[in-house]
């Protein structure tokens, strides 16, 4: 296995490791105070059994951001990235450079959109948040949900 002190190295080993192991998701939650009646939370995670959880450490060290937690409903130790500047700033430009060479390169760039949209603003108005709750759910298709994409866009109707 090649150095992981080079960082050519390690950013490639990242980007491999979160292809197979990483999510990029949009959730939305229902939030009454919130001029379009949602919030909606982007996140980028990471998961590893705890025996094996050095990468998310080193993840987390070369990010320079996020935070790490149990997960007990699958007994893993999670990296996650919520913070938008964060991913805007961190996350998104390492996957630019260092892209996945899955599938999940899609939701990848899905992501992305969301995130730049919400740069702008676009989730707290009604017509903007269409917009990325159609993103939203072209991503991670066998992922659950709490809400469905007919609930969340009847409340803004």
């Amino acid at each position: 296995m090649p150095a992981l002190n080079d960082k050519r190295n390690l950013y490639d080993y990242i980007s491999g490791y979160v292809d197979g192991e990483g999510c990029f998701s949009i959730s939305f939650s229902r939030r009454a105070k919130f001029l379009v009646g949602w919030e909606t939370k982007p996140s980028f995670s990471v998961s590893q059994n705890e025996d094996r959880s050095e990468i998310l450490y080193r993840m987390q060290k070369t990010f320079k951001c996020g935070f790490l937690r149990r997960d007990f409903s699958d007994k893993t130790l999670k990296f996650e990235v919520r913070s938008l500047d964060d991913l805007l700033e961190e996350v998104i430009p390492h996957f630019e450079t260092y892209p996945l060479l899955s599938s999940k390169q899609k939701d990848f760039i899905l992501f992305k959109k969301v995130c730049n949209l919400m740069r702008k603003g676009e989730h707290r108005k009604a017509n903007g948040l269409s917009k990325i709750v159609a993103l939203a759910f072209q991503m991670n298709p066998g992922g659950k949900r709490r809400y469905t994409r007919d609930q969340i866009l009847d409340v803004l109707r």
